[in-house]
């Protein structure tokens, strides 16, 4: 169990990616409090993890508001100890066209993606930055998507909160590795979940770009994040690693079989 006893904040962690994630934490050791808007999703998922033996405990959180980002991190702390680990997962998506989207639209998402993850961010680092040399540090992993490295469309606010988690990460690493506290991140690929709901045609987009002819699935995502706050990630920071089947590696993709 490499996270034995490191408590865990996980926001989104009532549904979809999140919960992948809290329950991967939850089985490498580590108690972890769910945080999410849906308090009925954290608490089914957090139920879960206790049945399957691990610790968890569900706990309401709107990421775009600072006071729950703190509120937050101090639950965790009092019920399970000291935050060792935080992960930035809470998000929501809107496909419309640059033409169409309302700004009202365009803020939600922002506000709710970047927002959210400098909001949580912070709390988990000021909570980790506390004490003496020996005391100090923590992993903070942030979720951001390939929509926030490539042009996609209907994606304009979704790709941009995504694309700003990406240099978020990297401040936060150059300014928190001196206290102790590793941040890095995670960019899924498409990955399968109820949220998802690709038709055909955008899965056959997907697909035909990636080496692993397959979407994600969380507990996919969640292993990268399991990877990035274990003990053999101590040497890595301000790195956005992809688990997307090779989405990010591809280019012109055609079968020369069957000609130019």
């Amino acid at each position: 169990m490499k996270l034995l006893g490191r408590t865990a904040l996980v926001t989104g962690g009532g549904s979809g990616i999140g919960a992948g994630i809290a329950e991967r934490l939850a089985s490498d050791g580590a108690p972890v409090l769910v945080a999410d808007i849906n308090l009925e999703g954290a608490e089914r998922i957090a139920a879960g993890i206790r049945a399957a033996g691990g610790q968890a405990q569900a706990f309401r959180t709107d990421v775009t508001q600072e006071a729950d980002a703190a509120a937050a991190v101090a639950e965790a702390e009092s019920r399970f100890g000291r935050l060792r680990i935080a992960v930035c997962n809470a998000g929501i998506t809107d496909r419309s066209p640059v033409l169409e989207m309302p700004f009202a639209a365009f803020e939600r998402v922002v506000r709710t993606n970047l927002f959210g993850c400098f909001l949580t961010a912070q709390a988990a680092a000021r909570a980790m930055a506390q004490g003496d040399e020996a005391q100090r540090g923590g992993r903070i992993v942030t979720i951001s998507s390939v929509s926030g490295q490539f042009g996609g469309t209907g994606r304009a606010a979704y790709g941009a909160s995504k694309g700003g988690i990406e240099m978020l990460t990297k401040v936060l690493a150059v300014e928190l590795a001196p206290l102790g506290i590793l941040v890095n991140g995670v960019a899924p690929g498409p990955t399968q979940i109820a949220r998802t709901a690709h038709g055909p045609r955008q899965r056959d987009a997907f697909l035909n770009r990636m080496a692993v002819k397959r979407y994600g699935t969380p507990a996919d995502i969640a292993a990268a994040v399991a990877f990035l706050c274990g003990d053999d990630c101590g040497f890595i920071a301000g790195h956005m690693l992809n688990a997307d089947g090779g989405f990010a590696a591809a280019g012109v993709l055609y079968d020369p079989a069957e000609g130019a």
